[in-house]
């Protein structure tokens, strides 16, 4: 591993490449590429079940205790073998991490975002084989695989850019006789803890965003996903990232965890996942330890109840086609998925009719085989999601699904709607993260609004309407961080819809926004007389 930035990268300097623009996704109804997958899932097909070390300060380092990251498809196959970080870890990696920061803080923004240029380019050249780990280790098929790599990629070319944007900020006021500046410097170091579900993206962007900044970072990735961190972590140390910047560490929540949020030299947590863990970290950072001389920062995005209010005035099809594509895409393991749908009630008999129909389509199995749906995430999860189904038998209609997928050892659950759940129930207002849709009676357009917005969270939303003044209501009403007009609720892309809830969904984060690295900085403003 480099000690420092190696020449190739130092001198990548990039600001004739032009504007931002989003990675083109891969059509994989072309022969070619549907080969170019194949061959990506063969070939990480023989690299699985390897073993992964910590690794702190660029040291490698094994422990009794391990974590295995098992194909959700096929539980029986292992993905990888990990090392499980502990609380004696927590001394070590903070060291490393402190010591890294002397030196990366320093280092220029023009060589920390020609890195990051030279991590998009790596995963450019090896993006079948990085989507093939994402099908095998959270069971993604090949369009879900395919949208969280090139997301990363977007992470590294979009903060790379912000990075050098910032690192141009001005003052709006030069006092005379003064030089006046501002500069957005780096805080220290950060608790990266991402989630399993965009297991690539999130993490990656997260950790991309704080070393751009200047941070360094201690890296406790999903215990159900660790591998993708891994390998993720490789490619940032081919791309000749110096030891300890990050540092990677696969731990419990419980010990290593909270033990690395709690610690008085962490300086701020990136999150994303649950409402729960969200609110422990929150209240954990908020209580100054022993030692600890600053407010540490929280970035957090939580979970979502999300909504798409169907109006009378919809074209029904494509509102079709949008709820079902939101609620069942990857398995509705998305904090944006579509969990409710919201249905005026003159239409809402064809409605449930021509989604019934819809969603009976989706086909169900292995993604290496690019089924529609793969599997959920784990066996925690698959019971979880079946004992919502069976509250929801008992609140409202079962119109498909409702069944676990037998026949095979994986954790596959049917694509389920069910219709007639009152606002206010069990299924309307918990997230179940799984591929279970209530649908809503609404009296009216007033009335949707007042459903939708009546949950805790506030992540995703859409409306299908053709009416201008229901749409101008929604902006007006509709209180979630991204709203989507005659579209689906999932698919927010880099630059183009900055993500983050309200509420109980998190700190409003607007990740993959002009905003977004301001979390990673403090502002020093700098007053200097001329003589």
């Amino acid at each position: 591993m480099a000690t420092t930035l190696e020449a190739p990268t130092r001198n990548r300097i990039r600001p004739h490449d032009g504007p931002f623009k989003n990675e083109p996704l891969t059509n994989f109804s072309r022969e070619d590429n549907a080969r170019k997958i194949r061959a990506a899932i063969e070939k990480v097909r023989s690299q699985l079940g390897r073993e992964y070390d910590l690794i702190i300060g660029g040291n490698r380092i094994k422990t009794q205790e391990k974590i295995k990251s098992l194909n959700p498809a096929k539980p029986s196959q292992v993905v990888g073998v990990h090392q499980k970080a502990g609380k004696e870890h927590v001394e070590p990696v903070m060291k490393a991490a402190l010591s890294a920061f002397e030196s990366w803080s320093r280092t220029s923004v023009e060589q920390r975002a020609n890195l990051l240029f030279h991590v998009a380019d790596l995963l450019r050249e090896r993006k079948f084989e990085f989507a093939a780990w994402l099908v095998f280790e959270v069971s993604k098929n090949w369009a879900e695989a395919d949208a969280d790599i090139a997301e990363t990629i977007d992470f590294c070319e979009f903060y790379s850019r912000e990075a050098l944007r910032l690192s141009k900020a001005e003052t709006p006021v030069q006092m005379p006789g003064e030089r006046d500046s501002l500069m957005y410097i780096p805080l220290g170091v950060g608790a990266v803890i991402p989630p399993w579900n965009f297991p690539c993206a999130i993490m990656a962007g997260m950790t991309l965003a704080s070393i751009v900044s200047g941070n360094t970072v201690i890296l406790k990735p999903s215990s159900d996903s660790p591998t993708i961190a891994a390998k993720f972590v490789e490619l940032l140390e081919e791309a000749g990232m110096p030891e300890g910047v990050v540092n990677f560490c696969p731990g419990a929540g419980a010990s290593f965890g909270n033990a690395v949020v709690a610690h008085p030299k962490t300086r701020y947590i990136a999150f994303t996942g649950s409402r729960e863990v969200g609110l422990d970290i929150n209240k954990s950072a908020a209580t100054q330890a022993p030692g600890q001389i600053w407010i540490k920062r929280t970035i957090l995005e939580m979970g979502g109840k999300d909504a798409i209010i169907v109006d009378v005035d919809a074209d029904l099809d494509v509102a079709i086609e949008g709820v079902a594509q939101a609620a069942f895409g990857f398995q509705g393991q998305k904090c944006s998925a579509c969990s409710r749908a919201i249905v005026d009630e003159r239409i809402y008999d064809k409605f449930i009719e021509g989604l019934k129909a819809r969603v009976e389509k989706i086909k169900v199995g292995d993604p290496a085989e690019n089924a529609n749906m793969g599997a959920v995430i784990n066996e925690g999860s698959m019971k979880t999601i079946l004992e919502y189904i069976e509250h929801g038998r008992k609140d409202g209609r079962l119109i498909t699904g409702g069944e676990r997928v037998t026949g095979g050892e994986g954790y596959f659950v049917q694509p389920t709607v069910i219709a007639d759940i009152k606002p206010k129930s069990k299924l309307e207002q918990e997230e179940i993260f799984g591929p279970v849709l209530a649908v809503i009676k609404a009296r009216n357009y007033d009335h949707a609004l007042e459903i939708a917005n009546d949950t805790e969270f506030g992540l995703t939303g859409a409306v299908y309407t053709n009416s201008q003044d229901k749409i101008d209501r929604a902006i007006r009403e509709f209180h979630v961080g991204n709203l989507y007009i005659n579209r689906k609720c999932t698919g927010a892309m880099v630059g183009a819809h900055p993500f983050g809830g309200f509420n109980m969904s998190g700190t409003d984060s607007k990740s993959g926004g002009p905003d977004y690295l301001y979390l990673f900085t403090q502002a020093k403003s700098v007053a200097q007389k001329i003589q």
